[in-house]
C-alpha cells in the first residue's frame, strides 16, 4: 500500500508542475487571456490543481486514519466539492465555445466576448456550487451544534445522515451527468454536420474542432463517472474492506488522475498558438539556469 501511496504522489506533484508551467504560460501572452477558450482552460487547470491538492491531502489522511474537527472537514469539503464539479461544467462550456466558433462563426466574437467570458465563469461556479449547497443545507437542518467540534476521519460518508440524502445526491449528480452528456452530444453532431459540408482550409479546422470535442467528451466521461465513485465505494466497503481500498485506488487514479492529466494535452500540446509559446518559456527558462 506505501509503494501505491508514493505511485499518487509522484503523479500529483507531476501533475502540479505541469499545471502551473501550463498557467504560467498563460499569463505570457495577452491574447491567452483575452480569448475565451484559453481562459476558459486556465479555469480548468486552477480548478484540477485546487482540487488534486485537496484530494490527495485527505487521502494520505484517510490512510493513517488522522482526525480533525468537523468544521475544519466542512471547509475542505465546499471546496472539494466545488472544485470536482467546476472542471465538467467548464468542459461543457468549452465544448459550447468550439460550437459556437465552428457553427456560428458570425456570432462568435459576441458570444465569446472578454465580457462574456467573465459571466461564463461566474455562471459555471454558481451551477458547480448547487449540489454542494442542496448537499449542505440538509446536513445543516440534520446535524447538532456539537458535532461540528467532534474530531472525526475526514470523508463523504460522515456528512450523510439520512439515507435518502445520499440517493438525493446521487440523483443531482446524474441530472448534471446527462445534461453535459446532451450538450456534449448536441454540439458534436452540429461540428460534424459542418465539418461534411466544408472545404479546403475550413474542412480542416472544423475536422480539429471537431477532435477536440471528442477528447472533452472522453475527458468529461471520466470526470462524470467519478461523480459517482462515492457511491460505489460506499456499497463495496458493505461487502470487504481490503476490496474497498483497491476500488478506492482504482478510482482515485482513473477518474481524479487521468481526466486531470487530459487536460494538457488538449491544450497545452495540441493547440500550436500556447505549445509554441509554452516552448519558449521553457527555453527562456533554461537559458537562464545555464
Amino acid at each position: 500500500m506505501n509503494d501505491e501511496i508514493m505511485l499518487i504522489q509522484v503523479f500529483v506533484v507531476l501533475f502540479l508542475c505541469i499545471n502551473l508551467l501550463l498557467i504560467t504560460t498563460f499569463f505570457s501572452k495577452e491574447v491567452f487571456y483575452s480569448t475565451m477558450r484559453y481562459v476558459l482552460f486556465a479555469v480548468t487547470l486552477m480548478s484540477d490543481c485546487i482540487f488534486l491538492f485537496l484530494a490527495d491531502i485527505l487521502s494520505i489522511m484517510n490512510l493513517f486514519r488522522c482526525t480533525i474537527q468537523m468544521w475544519l472537514c466542512l471547509i475542505i469539503y465546499i471546496i472539494s466539492s466545488l472544485y470536482m464539479f467546476v472542471t465538467p461544467v467548464t468542459l461543457t462550456a468549452m465544448t459550447l465555445e468550439r460550437y459556437v466558433a465552428i457553427c456560428l462563426p458570425l456570432r462568435h466574437a459576441e458570444l465569446c466576448s472578454p465580457r462574456s467570458t467573465l459571466h461564463g465563469i461566474l455562471i459555471i461556479h454558481s451551477l458547480s456550487s448547487l449540489p454542494c449547497i442542496v448537499f449542505l443545507s440538509i446536513f445543516f437542518a440534520s446535524a447538532s451544534s456539537a458535532s461540528y467540534t467532534q474530531g472525526r476521519t475526514c470523508t463523504l460518508e460522515i456528512f450523510i445522515i439520512h439515507t435518502w440524502q445520499g440517493h438525493l445526491t446521487s440523483a443531482i449528480n446524474q441530472f448534471y451527468f446527462l445534461i453535459m452528456c446532451i450538450t456534449i452530444v448536441f454540439s458534436y453532431v452540429k461540428i460534424m454536420r459542418v465539418a461534411k459540408a466544408a472545404s479546403g482550409e475550413d474542412k480542416k479546422s472544423t475536422w480539429r474542432g471537431l477532435r477536440t470535442v471528442g477528447l472533452h467528451a472522453l475527458q468529461l466521461l471520466l470526470c462524470l463517472i467519478q461523480l459517482w465513485c462515492p457511491f460505489i465505494e460506499a456499497a463495496v466497503l458493505q461487502i470487504n474492506l481490503m476490496l474497498f481500498i483497491n476500488v478506492r485506488f482504482f478510482n482515485y487514479i482513473t477518474f481524479i488522475l487521468a481526466p486531470r492529466c487530459l487536460s494538457p494535452l488538449i491544450y497545452g500540446l495540441r493547440d500550436e498558438m500556447f505549445f509554441n509559446a509554452l516552448k519558449r518559456l521553457a527555453l527562456c527558462g533554461l537559458l537562464k539556469k545555464n
